[in-house]
């Protein structure tokens, strides 16, 4: 598995554009999988908006049905269980094709597909995988995730609910409070976790939904966004449960929610992706309409940057997403090649690529935010009317902060995790971190780069850029040592930083590949986004790299990290923003829509 970069290596290691995968790459089969679920949604989703955001929770199950029927809640699952049994790939873009319409259907396709058949597919037992997961794959019947309790968020170690076993050994009682289950108004299968005896991890268990066995449930929650997404809360009462249905074995509950977590992040992260194409697409077509001072507003330079960085960061998104969704995919096959189960080899390519899935997490659920904020902002006081489809993708995109994980706790982890796999040396942090510390104690080159190259100069800074997260992650490391979990804020200024280099690096490699295969006077527009995502994330680098600096480091060293920090932030020249930002938005405003 050597050829197989590991999760986090993005870091230290160069990526060429030919090793990694981009959305030009789809296949003919993907293709026709992106086209089909396109069409579902055209067809079943986008018409009946008002309805959803009327909270008919009838019509989510009904179309989850239909979803079911054409195969789509069974692209992930093997074929022995009656799935398609698809790659990784093909599971992030049903994910994200089909979420761009409500967040309603979304939210009840991701909380079924991943966190509610995922743990028996990786983590069941054979009886366990033949009983539920045809089922569920058909859907024939629904799964939902019982793991928040009102004590227990983002805390979900720390869950009160019980379970019992009984004197005879054969069924466990399970009594406890659940709160926020998405799908639990129709689900016919819950993962629970409960805690056995004084235990200290959790465990997980299947249980069929029966009212006469202990299970009750309050009304409908009244949400924000995601109206007609089914979320109650669940009360078991000792509820039975066959001692056969433990998932996997006692107190391994924890982990398995890790994991499912983990899968739950990228593709969350992909669901956000096509309801940011939608908005761009309406936001261009209604700029291209609205005439006010006698011209259609997508004509004032103060609405063409607004599309230009929306179009951005949804590429920039596309770019990542896609990137680690086949290095998880390669490192699947390369697993079972070696002669890893599926189960092991799915659990295991997802748990190497956990930093790069809490990165996208964290990055597209705010781009997506950002994206419908300033839908609004276009469509001006039509924006804020329930007539135009924004406010409600301003609603329904406000929860993919907080669910699978808050975006405090997953920068957190994204950093944490480096670390950990820099102590296990899965990633040599140390090595890079300690050459940084030389070169700033040495004279820079005072050379002019030749940059003549297309990119060379991005990449240059890129190389740079991790430079200054080696700088102050190192240094943060070697002061703090294992303290460093309690220095919150000093791990969130430097999680952004790894955010943004992950984020640019990606979009700078998806068009340095299209430009070597089409030629970049064909994707000069592609190249400006690129462009403008990497200015931006220097601005972000920058500012987060010297809060951090002056917030832990005083007297020289502080004045030398300073110092390093502008050495590797600085352009040699730098990008014409509003002319980056006037390329984009032509071809937008040209196309009526968001076209790449």
């Amino acid at each position: 598995m050597a050829d197989v970069t590991r999760g986090g290596q993005f870091l230290v290691k160069e990526t060429k554009c030919e090793d990694i995968f981009t959305p030009e790459d789809f296949n003919e089969e993907q293709i026709m999988m992106r086209d089909s679920v396109k069409e579902f949604v055209d067809k079943e989703l986008w018409p009946h908006k008002d309805r959803f955001e009327k909270k008919d929770y009838a019509l989510t199950e009904e179309t989850m049905r239909k979803a079911g029927d054409l195969g789509f809640l069974s692209v992930a699952v093997p074929e022995a269980y009656g799935g398609m049994g698809m790659g990784f790939v093909n599971t992030v873009l049903v994910c994200d094709y089909i979420s761009g319409a409500t967040g309603s259907f979304s939210t009840a396709f991701g909380a079924h597909t991943g966190i509610g058949t995922m743990p028996i597919t990786l983590y069941g037992t054979e009886e366990q995988k033949q009983k539920y997961v045809p089922k569920l794959a058909s859907g024939e019947w629904f799964g939902a995730y019982c793991l928040t309790e009102p004590g227990a968020g983002s805390d979900a170690n720390s869950g009160k609910t019980k379970a019992v076993l009984s004197e005879d050994g054969k069924t466990y009682s399970i009594t406890g409070q659940k709160m926020w289950i998405s799908n639990a108004g129709f689900c016919s299968v819950f993962i629970v976790f409960a805690r056995i005896g004084d235990d200290k991890n959790i465990t997980g268990f299947i249980v069929e939904n029966d009212p006469a066995n202990g299970i009750s449930m309050n009304e409908e929650e009244h949400k924000l966004g995601i109206r007609a997404s089914s979320t109650r809360q669940v009360f078991f009462n000792e509820t039975k449960v066959p001692a056969e249905n433990m998932l996997s074995e006692r107190g391994n509950g924890f982990k398995i929610a890790m994991n499912a977590l983990n899968v739950g992040r990228i593709k969350l992260a992909a669901a956000c992706l096509d309801a940011q194409r939608r908005v761009i697409t309406n936001a261009v077509a209604y700029a291209n309409e609205r005439q006010q001072f006698n011209t259609p507003i997508a004509q004032f330079g103060a609405i063409r940057s607004k599309l230009a960085d929306m179009a951005t960061s949804c590429y920039a998104g596309e770019s990542a997403t896609y990137r680690a969704s086949k290095n998880i995919e390669d490192r699947i096959i390369a697993r079972e090649a070696e002669g890893s189960t599926h189960q092991d080899a799915e659990l295991k390519g997802v748990e190497e690529y956990a930093i790069e899935c809490s990165i996208l997490k964290v990055a597209v659920s705010e781009d997506v935010q950002n994206c419908s904020d300033e839908g609004i902002q276009i469509f001006g006081g039509m924006g804020f009317s329930e007539d135009t489809p924004m406010e409600s993708a301003w609603r329904d995109a406000r929860i993919a902060r907080i669910y699978e994980g808050t975006n405090e706790i997953n920068r957190m982890l994204s950093v944490g995790m480096l670390i950990k796999k820099a102590m296990k040396g899965h990633v040599d942090l140390l090595g890079p971190a300690t050459k940084v510390g030389e070169e700033l104690m040495g004279i820079p080159s005072f050379d002019t780069p030749d940059f003549s190259e297309l990119f060379a100069e991005e990449k240059d800074l890129i190389v740079k850029l991790k430079k200054a997260f080696m700088m102050v992650a190192g240094s943060a490391v070697q002061k703090f040592g294992t303290e460093l979990d309690s220095h919150q804020q000093i791990l969130m200024s430097a999680s952004d930083m790894l955010i943004e280099i992950y984020m640019a690096e990606s979009t700078i490699l998806r068009t340095e590949k299209l430009a070597k295969k089409e030629g970049a006077d064909k994707v000069k527009e592609q190249i400006a986004m690129a462009q403008l995502y990497l200015y931006q994330a220097v601005d972000i680098v920058t500012q987060k790299g010297k809060e951090a600096i002056i917030s832990f480091v005083e007297g020289d060293e502080q004045r030398m990290m300073l110092m390093g920090l502008r050495r590797f932030t600085k352009y040699t020249n730098m990008p014409n923003v509003v002319a980056l930002k006037e390329t984009i938005t032509s071809k937008l405003v040209a196309e009526n829509e968001y076209c790449f």
